[in-house]
């Protein structure tokens, strides 16, 4: 087996913005496998500032794949913990290589199969309130009723007024809506915040102070009138007993699973075992990659019985995407069985 990569820098269409960062651009790598009778292609995709990967050692790391692969020897996937995003690339690339009839055709399912879509939520990123509310109703005029927003890095009354007209116009049974901090609350005032925010029938929210404030984070999952979605805080959590105690100190209602961040499909597929044991849902979402980490993601969430909408809705965000069969129809992540895969993208780059 031969193997190789190569980077390709992702355009946003629109800048995106947390209360972290401003996205303009974002690298990718890919990792292609090759047989004699087929080939694979993973996605090693990161978000600086929120990877674990070291963004200066990524293509070391992929270059010691790659001559490991090609000289035949297995890879010790524990090795790479440090660069979840790197395994999740591995472990793409070999379901592509071993899978079904086409690299893209990882897991086997109704949406996988073209015959059902993943109900997913309407991102919208954070801005000036115009700029939202256009975002808004853009959304909802595609047929969107779960949104998530982005909060944190606008003046706290500014972001109440946007969640009050919002509900003023549609009800908790018409519009489920979702927020996401990204770890913008201090500790001190977090509880008084969420109290304010949980009078507009909030969903849940993500993330509502760094990680890595373990009592205080299970103070707030404890005492927070709105349920609490764990997210930047698994990453880097790569024992089995880590994640196990982490669940049990913090007991928050929902965990946000990215396997570029998480390490994969197996790792992910820990979490999930781990939460359902303790009675806490989850969902996954992506961390920005192009299709073809969006696409294994999806066909992946596929296979599982949840009932929840998906994070899944960001394949649209860049000007250079990879052309590829998944669509977003109403409010649903679809692929279509009448589009292809651009193959000359990956061809003239190996």
């Amino acid at each position: 087996m031969k193997a190789s990569f190569f980077r390709h820098t992702l355009n946003f269409i629109m800048p995106g913005k947390t209360s972290r960062d401003v996205l303009s651009k974002k690298d990718s790598w890919f990792l292609i496998l090759r047989d004699a009778k087929s080939f694979g292609i993973g996605e090693c995709s990161i978000i600086p500032g929120l990877s674990l990967d070291n963004i200066h050692e990524i293509e070391l790391k992929l270059k010691q794949v790659c001559n490991a692969i090609s000289k035949g020897e297995q890879i010790n996937y524990e090795s790479y913990n440090q660069f979840p995003a790197v395994k999740f690339a591995i472990e793409t690339a070999h379901e592509g290589i071993e899978g079904f009839d086409t690299p893209f055709h990882l897991f086997n399912s109704d949406f996988s199969n073209s015959e059902k879509g993943i109900p997913i939520n309407g991102l919208i990123w954070m801005g000036e309130i115009a700029f939202m509310k256009k975002q808004i109703k853009s959304k909802l005029d595609n047929g969107f009723n779960c949104l998530k927003l982005k909060v944190g890095s606008l003046e706290f009354e500014s972001e109440i007024n946007l969640l009050k007209n919002l509900r003023k116009e549609f009800s908790k049974k018409d519009l489920e809506i979702r927020l996401d901090a990204n770890g913008a609350f201090t500790k001190e005032t977090a509880l008084e915040k969420l109290k304010r925010l949980s009078d507009f029938s909030i969903h849940s929210i993500e993330q509502p102070i760094k990680p890595k404030q373990f009592s205080e984070m299970a103070k707030i999952c404890e005492l927070s009138p709105l349920p609490i979605a764990l997210d930047e805080e698994l990453i880097g959590v790569n024992l089995s007993s880590e994640r196990e105690k982490l669940l049990d100190t913090i007991k928050p209602h929902f965990l946000i699973l990215k396997p570029s961040l998480l390490g994969g499909f197996k790792d992910s597929n820990e979490w999930i075992h781990f939460a359902e044991k303790r009675n806490i849902k989850w969902w996954a979402t992506s961390a920005l990659e192009s299709n073809v980490g969006l696409n294994a993601i999806a066909q992946w969430v596929s296979t599982k019985e949840n009932n929840l909408r998906q994070g899944l809705g960001t394949g649209m965000l860049f000007s250079n995407n990879i052309q590829s069969p998944l669509e977003i129809e109403g409010d649903e992540l679809v692929l279509k069985n009448d589009k292809s895969w651009d193959l000359n993208f990956f061809n003239k780059n190996i």
